[in-house]
């Protein structure tokens, strides 16, 4: 026989059972999405560079680390992971959980890679969290001070004197700065040899040391080498001059009319990471480049910053894929 009392009593434990449920997930570490966003960060983030230590994207990953951690609350630490044209780091982000905790700081060779490497371990568009555009920057020819080659006319001239002979270095097959010297190659009609490396530093000590002739680099990289005097920087990548060295001449003003080869750097995460974590992220990531160090210390070697939203950087890397396709489809581009 049912009681008004009983009928209250059946409510409450109907009421227990059901704060009891909602209250489960949270205890056992399955707390709603919505709760997980909210209390990101909670422990120490990761960023992957995809190159050596001592190059240009090492300088930016290393900057920007900086900022974010003060912007977060939470130790933001480098994680160095070289090799395989920037695949190896990148598919260490694309298994990695989708909490955001795992961050890929990348160049142009993300979108390069979906048609130069044959069986990419990741798909490009579905692995990863496009999270933000840093900024752009030229890349940049350079040799040896003490080189005989000062101008673009005077590297062209050479190697069609010698076909084969001129060797290139970059930071590794597939990098953004190798498409550079193959766009290069394509364009000016000439044969120079590639010299691929494990990371940008590698590269620079042997272009010092005089084993190879040139090498194509970010403009933050060698820039200190060119301020120094060790290296001669003989052309930019860009469209129109980097501010920060108004003395060197484009491509185009050199003599390859209509060369663009600009460097970028964006932000990834992990594939599955919440919208409201990325968005989290994606602040962190303007206010760090917005900070005074980071423009000081980036900015002055040729970076222009230029944080966009995570839409924005889907549009431009679709539109970066399309771009170098036809490059490596045209000049039969293979790092095999």
């Amino acid at each position: 026989m049912n009681t008004p009392h009983t009928g209250k009593r059946r409510l409450a434990t109907l009421a227990a059972a059901s704060l009891a449920s909602f209250a489960l997930p949270s205890l056992f570490g399955l707390a709603p999405a919505s709760a997980q966003a909210q209390a990101f960060p909670s422990r120490p983030l990761r960023i992957v560079a995809p190159f050596t230590a001592g190059g240009g994207t090492d300088l930016v990953a290393r900057t920007l680390a900086e900022g974010m951690s003060k912007e977060l609350g939470q130790p933001v630490i480098v994680d160095n992971k070289p090799g395989g044209g920037t695949v190896i780091g990148s598919d260490a982000v694309a298994k990695a959980p989708g909490d955001g905790y795992t961050l890929l700081l990348t160049t142009s060779a993300h979108a390069i890679n979906t048609s130069l490497v044959k069986n990419l371990p990741y798909n490009t568009d579905k692995s990863f969290a496009n999270v933000a555009l840093i900024g752009r920057g030229p890349n940049m020819l350079v040799t040896r001070a003490d080189s005989p080659y000062k101008t673009i006319q005077d590297v062209l001239a050479a190697a069609r004197a010698n076909p084969g002979k001129l060797t290139y270095g970059s930071s590794g097959n597939g990098t953004a700065v190798h498409l550079a010297g193959e766009l290069f190659k394509m364009m000016g009609k000439v044969d120079l040899t590639h010299v691929p490396y494990r990371g940008a530093g590698p590269a620079y000590t042997d272009l010092l040391g005089g084993q190879i002739n040139f090498v194509f680099a970010t403009a933050a990289g060698v820039g200190k080498f060119v301020e120094s005097g060790k290296m001669r920087a003989i052309a930019v990548t860009s469209t129109t001059r980097s501010p920060s060295w108004p003395q060197v001449p484009t491509m185009a003003e050199a003599g390859l009319p209509g060369y663009e080869a600009d460097a970028w750097y964006a932000v990834f995460a992990s594939g599955g990471t919440p919208p409201d974590v990325v968005a989290k992220l994606n602040t962190a990531v303007r206010r760090a480049t917005e900070a005074p160090a980071f423009r000081t210390r980036v900015e002055g070697e040729g970076l222009v910053a230029a944080v966009g939203t995570p839409q924005e950087l889907t549009r431009y890397v679709r539109a970066e894929e399309a771009r170098w396709r036809k490059v490596i489809v045209e000049g039969k581009v293979t790092i095999d």
